[in-house]
């Protein structure tokens, strides 16, 4: 890839690395840390794209891993093969994440997009509100102050660290929706592409704790995420469209086994 060794492509910004990897700092021994380079326009998308990519990948340090969404009690409780697993997902997502998480992320990044962090605090805060069981709450929240802290320290995007002194503060929940669209829209990811990043992540946490628990293998667990695909597409598509008054979804049985889960003796995943 062909990109100028000139920092003079964007204003202000450092040199690029191939002119400074070889340096050394002056008396410590030590190479200089490489600099960020200046991508030329016909790369932004290509580049949007691997940042998806790595957020949404389980080498991300936010603790994604360490959630069933539910699916642990209804492993423990019920009788769950691979049918009633892939409708128990479409579920999830087509009347619990995608109109709760999927909407408060569209509206988060149309607040980074506008430079109105107060609309992202309202649909976070509303996000809270209507995620019942205990565990979600702070699932979310957690997870949410991992991917800030981590992403305010590796994007430069100063909506993050802006945010994260506002959940600090207890000024607004910080989940992890709403922490994901402020990251991606950083990162110049379309809001349909950043929704559907938020959906496939959590359908392939699903199938992971689905493999874990036993329920499935990874073949069945790979064609149930093939099949969801379509799903994901439509409600990330339908997502930007709506306001943060229309955050909510309706899981009733979902969120009664999420709420089983909190009073279980023995738990593998913590939600």
């Amino acid at each position: 890839m062909n990109i100028s060794s000139s920092p003079d492509c964007c204003p202000g910004a450092r040199p690029h690395a191939t002119q400074v990897g070889a340096a050394v700092t002056k008396g410590s021994g030590r190479s200089a840390r490489p600099a960020v380079g200046c991508p030329r326009d016909e790369d932004d998308g290509r580049l949007a794209f691997l940042g998806c990519l790595q957020l949404a990948d389980s080498l991300f340090p936010t603790g994604l891993y360490t959630l069933s969404y539910g699916l642990e009690s209804f492993a423990a409780e019920t009788s769950v093969d691979p049918l009633t697993l892939e409708a128990l997902l479409i579920d999830h997502l087509r009347h619990g994440v995608a109109p709760t998480d999927g909407i408060a992320l569209a509206i988060a990044h149309r607040a980074a997009t506008t430079d109105d962090l107060e609309m992202a605090e309202r649909a976070d805060t509303r996000l809270s509100a209507v995620k019942l069981p205990r565990e979600q709450r702070e699932a979310a929240t957690r997870v949410g102050r991992a991917l800030l802290n981590v992403s305010s320290k590796l994007f430069g995007n100063p909506h993050l660290p802006a945010y994260l002194a506002r959940v600090r503060q207890g000024a607004t929940p910080g989940n992890q929706a709403v922490a994901l669209g402020l990251v991606l829209a950083g990162l110049g990811v379309p809001v349909e592409h950043a929704v559907a990043t938020e959906l496939y992540t959590m359908a392939a946490g699903f199938g992971a704790a689905a493999v874990r628990l036993g329920v499935t293998d990874h073949l069945v667990a790979q064609t149930m995420l093939h099949r969801v695909k379509p799903l994901i597409a439509e409600e990330a598509a339908a997502a930007p469209g709506r306001d943060i008054g229309e955050i909510g979804g309706c899981t009733p049985m979902i969120d009664i086994m999420a709420m089983r889960h909190e009073r279980a003796d023995v738990r593998l995943f913590t939600t």
